[in-house]
């Protein structure tokens, strides 16, 4: 089984889900399409780490809702404690970064003003849905402990919202510093 399958399980842990479902859950920690997915789902299915139910829709073929196993449940247990690789991060902004010096400041301050906006609306996002697990937990007695289901959950979407605010700061100290390169350049060439 390959790192996805496992995550898949791990989300499967939650409670059931569509395929769908698995994948728009899966996509803030790690990048996956359908055409991924479904195989995977098949295969943990094969092996008895998943089912699943057939929920009839109108007009459309049945909805798949898959759910994980005790089998999918003692993989998951074996392979939770194994170590992990190093993370690996693509962000085309980051190499962009070596060149910077070749630029306008005025020029390049647009990309850090569109990551800001990025990162304000994904904070914003995790916000929400770190308040609607909260509201949750407070119906189910309010513990946030490790043996709470949504435990990963909570520490996930507060490493996010703790993610987002570090690259908001980050973008406002190099907008800042952009605007102040311009304004040196500008009187430089006011100058001339």
């Amino acid at each position: 089984m390959n790192t996805l399958s496992y995550g898949l399980l791990a989300l499967l842990s939650q409670g059931p889900c569509t395929g769908y479902e698995l994948m728009l859950q899966i996509q803030p920690v790690w990048q996956a399409k359908h055409s991924q997915i479904y195989p995977l789902l098949a295969k943990m299915e094969q092996n008895g780490l998943i089912h699943f139910v057939a929920v009839p829709q109108k007009e459309k073929p049945d909805k798949k809702v898959y759910s994980i196993t005790e089998l999918g449940i003692a993989e998951l247990q074996r392979w939770i404690p194994e170590s992990t690789s190093e993370p690996v991060k693509r962000d085309e902004l980051l190499l962009k970064l070596y060149g910077i010096w070749l630029a306008e400041p005025d020029k390049t301050k647009s990309l850090f003003e569109e990551r800001l906006q990025i990162f304000s609306k994904k904070k914003e996002k995790m916000k929400g849905f770190l308040e609607e697990l909260s509201q949750r937990n407070l119906k189910d007695g309010g513990n946030q402990s490790f043996r709470s289901a949504s435990f990963g959950k909570y520490i996930l979407l507060k490493r996010a919202m703790d993610n987002a605010q570090m690259e908001i700061e980050w973008c406002k100290w190099v907008i800042q510093m952009l605007d102040e390169e311009g304004s040196s350049f500008s009187s430089e060439h006011m100058e001339e």
